[in-house]
Formats: C-alpha cells, structure tokens, sequence
C-alpha cells in the first residue's frame, strides 16, 4: 500500500494550536532550512536560526519560533507529497528530519514488557523459535507485571536476590530495575530519517521489529524543548546473540526515525503531556497483514526528566543537545508467518506511529542497504550554511 502523504494524516490533532517546527530540503539552495509550520504553509526561518540546534538553544524556542520572519516555501501538503523517495520531484521542497547536529540517543529497557522481552532475545540467543517457551518460563517465575517496581528501589534490589538465585539474572533486568538507566547512541548526527522516508533493516536480519517512541529534544544546557515521534528499529536476532552487537541491531543505514515535526513545549504542550501520552502502532504487510499495538507512556518505568538527566550533564555534555529515544513497551510477538517464530518485517511494510498531539510518522521498510543513500553530513552543511550566508 502507498505511503498516506496528506496533511490531515501526519499532523497533530490540535495542530492549530501547536509550535510545530521541522526541516525541508530547498532545492533552490542546494541544502536544508530550519522550518516552521504556519497554518497550511511551510515557513523558512533559517536566516534567524541557521540549524534546529541553533532554534533549541533559544532561550524560548516555541516563541522564537512563532515571531522569527520568514520565507514561504510551500504547502504543507504539497511539501509531505513530494517525499517519498518514489514520487518525488526533485526541483521542489520535500521533508526531512526535524533534527541536524544534535545528538541521537537512546534510552533502552524502560518498560517492564519490553524488558523482559530483552531477556528472553538474550537467553533464546537470536533465535526466534526459542522465544515462546522461554517467555513462558520467564512470566512464571517472575511475572510480566513490574510497571509498579522503582528501579534501584529496595524491592528492586531484593528481586535481583531472588533472580540471581534462580540463575534468571540478566544483563537487561540490571538496567530495567537497577539503580542506572540504559542510555546509547542510536544513529550519528544528521543520520535519521523523517517522515514517509524509507526505513531499513539488514537483509541477514530474520528477526526484527519496529519500536514506536516519543524522543525529547533539549538544549545543551540539558533543558528539555520540545518532542517528537520516533522509530527505534532493532534487529532482535543480533542483539540477541550478543548485546555486543547493538551497534549492529541499532544503527544502520534508515535505522532512526523522527518526525514529522518536533512540537515545541510552550503554555499547550509540556512535559507533563508526553508522560500522559498514548502511543500506536500500525504495521501494514504488502500481504494484506496488519499489526496494531500500543504504548502508554504513563507505565514507564524511569520518568522522562530522569532519562534526560542520565543522558545530558556534568558526565556527558553535548554542545549541540540531545534527541533522546524514551523507550517502548511494544514488542511484537504475535506470529506472522512460521508459527512459533513471532513478528519480522518485510519488505514494503508501511509502519505508523501515531499520538494525538504529536501527529503521526509514517515509513516504508526496505532493506537498509536499498534505502535512500545519506550522503549530506555535518560537513556539507556547514559548508552549505556558508555558501548562503547563514553563518
């Protein structure tokens, strides 16, 4: 099925009362610009803000945002229409990511159902037929239910006992319930992907999945702007083998989503609204198959400002800010194919994640090394920038 590129699809339900701001590529400048969204009409405000890192650093982007002048490029709808790789006319303005030089991380096992999941890829070694008895054992020795357990509390610590105990203990359990979070790197800066882009897993892959996220946007100060949507794709069967291989399972070519707008906190949007946020997922098959699945972020188990902290400080300073991937609870088991082995993707797969104010992202799967060449880095925009005067 095709990518859905209207505008009534991808933005947030109460968009006319959100600061909505994202990056177009402007063929006219050979290069990217800093955009804000304006009722139908997509507005450049790079020569007020060169770079998404330069907005976020604002001491109130959302406002800045909201008064910088600016110049027309286009229709939003006419913009998400001229995106997808297949469709597109390459003299007229297309989306990209809403994030350049900032840092793309992520945070892992912050949901009780995605970590025991963890576990068992871990203990079934990549082998996805394995899976089933092994989640049986799990949830029967120690339950599936631990949204309620404070990681590093007393209780926490008195499980771990108990798990050792059993020779259960695990590597994801320690960062799931111990006192320190998992924090790494998903993707190089001006790697990921934005909205109905091509997203990609290894054709070796036979075991992999979607991860639909909210991800926080902050400033180097560590202050917390704004989020967004996002795909965390993993290839279960590699992190499985070896948590040594999460460079593998986590960062390929297409492998990190965001968009399609960061929505800038301000007095209609906080915070607070991402810890309430409800998140869906849709997997649409070129078969006709369909996945439906969801996240409610209230059932995570490290708040979003404790991520951010661990993340971004004294420890690890990031002048550029920080997008930070919060986790998910969704991880796919219902078979799809060969009974016994669980959810994979397939090629074609048309993947939706969507919250009413964050709006939706949407992608289409290919293999990572099929997707859509990224040869723009941080040296060609800063180049760029120069050539046009914005630094």
């Amino acid at each position: 099925m095709p990518l859905e590129t209207s505008t009534e699809f991808a933005l947030p339900e109460d968009s006319d009362e959100a600061t909505l701001v994202g990056r177009v590529w402007r063929p006219d400048r050979d290069g990217p610009s800093v955009a804000v969204l304006r009722g139908a009409e997509v507005v450049d405000i790079s020569a007020a803000a060169a770079t998404m890192s330069d907005l976020c650093e604002m001491p109130e982007p959302a406002a800045f945002a909201r008064d910088a002048s600016g110049e027309p490029v286009g229709l939003a709808g006419e913009i998400f229409a001229n995106t997808p790789r297949a469709a597109r006319d390459p003299s007229k303005p297309w989306l990209l990511a809403p994030v350049d030089l900032q840092a793309i991380k992520a945070a892992g096992v912050t949901f009780a159902v995605s970590m025991l999941e963890r576990v068992i890829e871990e203990q079934a070694r990549g082998v996805p037929d394995k899976a089933a008895a092994i989640r049986t054992e799990m949830q029967a020795a120690i339950g599936d239910d631990l949204a309620r357990l404070e990681p590093g509390s007393d209780q926490a610590m008195a499980l771990k006992e108990l798990l050792v105990g059993k020779g259960m203990w695990s590597q994801y359990l320690e960062v799931g319930i111990g006192p320190d979070a998992e924090v790494f790197t998903k993707a190089p800066s001006m790697a990921a992907v934005g909205h109905l882009a091509e997203i990609g897993v290894r054709a070796d892959s036979r075991w992999n999945n979607p991860e639909p996220e909210v991800a926080l946007v902050t400033a180097s100060t560590g202050k917390i702007v704004g989020a967004t949507l996002g795909n965390d794709v993993n290839l279960r069967d590699f992190e499985g083998r070896s948590a040594l291989l999460l460079g593998k399972a986590k960062d390929n070519n297409a492998s990190a989503s965001l968009g399609p707008f960061i929505r800038l906190f301000d007095d209609r949007f906080s915070l607070d609204d991402v810890r309430r946020a409800e998140i869906r997922l849709t997997v649409d098959g070129p078969e006709g198959y369909r996945l439906d699945g969801s996240s409610a972020m209230s059932r995570i188990s490290r708040d979003p400002a404790d991520l951010m902290a661990a993340t971004i400080g004294r420890n690890h300073q990031y002048p550029d800010g920080v997008v930070l991937y919060l986790g998910t609870m969704f991880a796919p088991i219902e078979d799809r194919d060969v009974p016994g082995e669980g959810f994979t993707h397939k090629v074609g797969d048309i993947v939706t994640i969507a919250s009413p104010k964050l709006g939706r992202l949407s992608n289409a799967v290919v293999h990572s090394a099929d997707a859509e060449p990224w040869t723009f880095g941080t040296a060609a925009l800063m180049r760029n920038l120069a050539r046009r005067g914005l630094l």
